[in-house]
């Protein structure tokens, strides 16, 4: 028996056996596979893309205003950079773990700030709702409505400038004041930090909604927002605010009248995975998702009553 030493230098150790076969060789597909496997993949269809029904609604309100007369022309299409920035309100996913399919990362999120701080994105979101209340019948503009608060968990890219500790739902994140029309679609938008008192952002909030729909007349809120503002509201706005109580003995969440409205906007917006959580460093980019979430939810409710073009046969 041989006295040298045994050296393990070099020697791979690991956790599981490794099984080697020297004789297996790459597998090969046949070049039809190869191929239908690309159109599988090119066929793919991710969330938040959008059909052409979808799109033929949104195109003519997003081209003309991102493209403008001066300057090099776009190098991406608009509708990829729409399916992009949904790709991520729908399933919050971060900007660089964008799938390759769509314009680089940088690209989508210069188009994403750049609508959302040219008022680009509230003019877009206003005239879908002024289309969805004009397809079910309605005045384009809205004359009653509801404002609710809603607090959510913030990410540790929230800084703790813009971020504060709810201690009624025990949430430390922020907190997004909405109002919305009758038939919960969204009016305005307002974040805070999530300790801001409803009855403290409520004037702020509901002087800005008077200002860009002055035909809103009457407004009806919850328990929350009880004290002098409905005072302030018809003295300084001529806007009344109605206050739904809970029942008596209410300890389970109920359907109350007219406050359902707005609860069942806050769950729209929270099917949209980037909107469950706050995970923006400024509070506009919090809002511009939650825009964005409802332009969703207005496109797909437009393109059911679009008519199909029909095909033309040559």
């Amino acid at each position: 028996m041989s006295s040298r030493p045994f050296h393990t230098e070099g020697l791979l150790m690991t956790l599981y056996p490794i099984t080697v076969t020297p004789s297996a060789s790459p597998r090969r597909y046949p070049p039809q596979r190869v191929r239908r496997e690309r159109e599988r993949a090119a066929r793919r269809r991710y969330p938040g893309d959008l059909t052409d029904a979808q799109w033929a609604v949104i195109a003519p309100l997003v081209t003309p205003v991102s493209v403008g007369r001066r300057g090099r022309p776009p190098s991406h299409p608009m509708r990829a950079i729409v399916t992009a920035i949904l790709y991520v309100a729908c399933t919050g996913c971060p900007w660089r773990a964008l799938p390759r399919e769509f314009p680089p990362p940088g690209t989508v999120y210069w188009w994403f700030a750049r609508w959302r701080d040219d008022h680009t994105l509230m003019r877009l979101h206003d005239r879908l709702r002024e289309q969805c209340r004009t397809a079910a019948g309605r005045h384009a503009h809205p004359s009653a409505g509801a404002i609710d608060s809603q607090s959510v968990r913030a990410a540790d890219t929230v800084p703790r400038s813009s971020r504060g500790f709810d201690v009624a739902k025990n949430v430390n994140g922020r907190k997004r004041h909405i109002v919305v029309d009758t038939m919960g679609l969204l009016l305005a938008v307002m974040i805070t930090g999530a300790h801001v008192n409803d009855r403290t952002i409520a004037r702020d909030l509901l002087w800005r909604t008077r200002l860009f729909h002055p035909g809103l007349r009457l407004l009806w809120a919850d328990g929350g927002y009880i004290g002098t503002l409905s005072t302030w509201a018809r003295q300084a706005l001529d806007l009344t605010v109605q206050l739904v109580h809970k029942l008596p003995g209410q300890h389970t969440f109920v359907v109350l009248p007219r406050r359902w409205v707005a609860e069942r906007t806050f769950a729209w917006i929270s099917k949209k995975r980037r909107c469950v959580r706050d995970y923006e460093r400024l509070p506009v980019s919090h809002a511009a998702f939650v825009t964005w979430a409802m332009n969703h939810v207005m496109v797909t409710r437009l393109a059911r009553h679009t008519k199909p073009a029909q095909a033309t046969h040559t």
